[in-house]
């Protein structure tokens, strides 16, 4: 498996940004092949945090094209900053 988790900073509304991504990315990112799982996390403070995971690393490197063309075209008031992006083999998991 691989993930890729992306970190935001300066979440304006991030109420808005849960429900936006909850109502428009998690579908999107339902039909990418050797879709795992996704979580949309509220760090406080203006920090949001998602991971998603896919059984291959062509499935975590599609949802990271997917996640930028989302932010740019619904969120970019919302999340100003772009994020720190990381990816790579799920080593261990339960």
């Amino acid at each position: 498996m691989y993930a890729a988790v992306r970190r935001y900073e300066g979440v304006a509304d991030p109420a808005e940004a849960a429900r936006l991504v909850n109502e428009g990315f998690v579908p999107l990112l339902r039909q990418v092949p050797g879709f795992v799982a996704y979580y949309w996390i509220d760090a406080g403070d203006g920090v949001m945090v998602s991971t998603s995971v896919y059984q291959d690393r062509s499935g975590a490197d599609a949802s990271n094209a997917r996640a930028a063309d989302f932010v740019r075209d619904h969120l970019a008031a919302l999340l100003p900053n772009p994020p720190r992006v990381m990816a790579g083999e799920v080593v261990a998991h339960a």
